[in-house]
């Protein structure tokens, strides 16, 4: 099965072969927002992505994301499990998520989409849009939820809901439990790639951008770990301390835009611009905010030997190139961040009960098993980790379409 990269999907559109199974381009007719939604494949008719909001969001990104998304979905393909992985997909709208009116123009994006939702498309947050926003908008247009689009082939929609609201119920030491499995699975999959380079966490320094969900989350568990978090980029710039940041209390201080509140920075803290997020000097980069913040003009400040995707496409290909040709390592996103989407369906179809306790041992049993797959690939066939895992995603990608109907 040939594919094309999900952060290669660019200005070579026209000589693809594999072009996505749907797209849509919406236009505000009250604003000057432009929305996409992007079906890459279904599987039993089903389809899985989030909605970002940001201001330049293009339809060539949204693509990618939703190329992502089945790679996402495929490589947790097991045989046996009751998750049968979904197709890909994505949904993204070119607005500022702070503009006063970004609420209203993320209502109108849902109701245009709407009969998607309902029968092809399972979606949630993503980047500048959050979920209770849009669990208000669908229940005003009265859709059951975002991922409604799934109980079509689920037998037990009771029993699916039971462990939704267990798993949206429980709390982990002052945080939401399904606003840590995404980070957990981060700090899990760098975890194993530090194991797999020789790299003690005790004597590791990390350096993350971006404290919302998956930032944040990834921060915690790294530094339960004993990684030193030795600066944290944010909305407003980065704060650092080469000593090690105190995480957790930053964590349960931030505000809901994933903000760090300086009035809780210790002592010893420092304050950069946010222009200077790559100079503090780390051996593990997390990027987990936008897409593409490392290019061509930015690579050669990268310190790291290790960058753990948490973000989607946050590296281009020519910058990945250029930091693999000088050996740092990228565990990529459609692997090392995939742990949100699979834990969701997990949960829904009933392979865990949606506590905390079977949430993370399946995480962390997966994202290691996956990471070890991955460098075992990438060593066998002197190839790189992406290429690698996206030998393993389109290998099971087609055992998938094997077994099931994909469009």
């Amino acid at each position: 099965m040939s594919l094309t990269l999900p952060n290669a999907i660019g200005s070579a559109d026209s000589t693809r072969a594999d072009d996505p199974f749907f797209e849509a381009i919406w236009r505000d007719t009250e604003t000057d927002a432009t929305g996409y939604l992007v079906i890459d494949r279904l599987v039993r008719g089903i389809s899985s992505g989030g909605l970002r909001m940001r201001a330049g969001c293009t339809l060539n990104e949204v693509r990618g994301l939703a190329r992502g998304m089945t790679l996402k979905e495929a490589i947790h393909f097991e045989g046996g499990a009751q998750y049968v992985p979904l197709g890909g997909a994505k949904g993204g709208i070119d607005f500022d998520p702070y503009h006063p009116d970004a609420d209203s123009v993320l209502r109108r994006y849902l109701a245009a989409m709407a009969p998607l939702i309902e029968q092809r498309w399972t979606m949630g947050e993503d980047f500048g849009v959050r979920q209770d926003a849009v669990d208000a908008a669908l229940a005003d247009l009265g859709l059951q939820s975002s991922v409604q689009a799934a109980h079509r082939v689920i037998d037990d929609t009771a029993a699916a809901a039971a462990r939704m609201k267990t798993a949206f119920g429980t709390d982990v030491d002052g945080v939401q439990l399904d606003e840590l499995v995404g980070g957990y699975g981060v700090a899990e999959a760098a975890l194993a790639a530090m194991e797999r380079q020789g790299m003690d966490p005790k004597q590791t320094r990390a350096l993350v951008q971006g404290f919302g969900s998956m930032g944040g989350a990834t921060a915690r568990y790294l530094a339960k770990a004993g990684v030193r978090i030795v600066g944290i980029a944010d909305v407003h710039g980065v704060v650092a301390n080469p000593e090690g940041l105190d995480v957790e209390k930053l964590l349960l201080t931030r505000d809901a835009t994933g903000g760090v509140d300086r009035a809780q920075l210790a002592p010893g803290d420092s304050e950069l611009p946010s222009s200077e997020w790559l100079a503090v000097e780390a051996e593990v980069l997390i990027p987990a905010a936008t897409s593409y913040c490392i290019d061509n003009t930015n690579q050669a400040q990268v310190q790291a030997r290790l960058v753990v995707e948490a973000a989607n496409m946050p590296i281009t290909p020519s910058a990945e190139a250029a930091l693999v040709e000088r050996g740092v390592v990228v565990s990529p996103d459609f692997l090392a961040n995939s742990a949100t989407n699979a834990w969701w369906w997990w949960v829904l179809f009933g392979d865990i009960d949606g506590s905390a306790a079977q949430s993370f041992d399946k995480i962390s049993t997966r994202m290691r098993a996956l990471s070890t797959q991955m460098f075992d690939l990438a060593d066998k066939h002197r190839i790189s980790t992406r290429e690698a895992a996206f030998t393993l995603a389109s290998e099971k990608l087609t055992e998938l379409t094997a077994q099931f109907p994909t469009y």
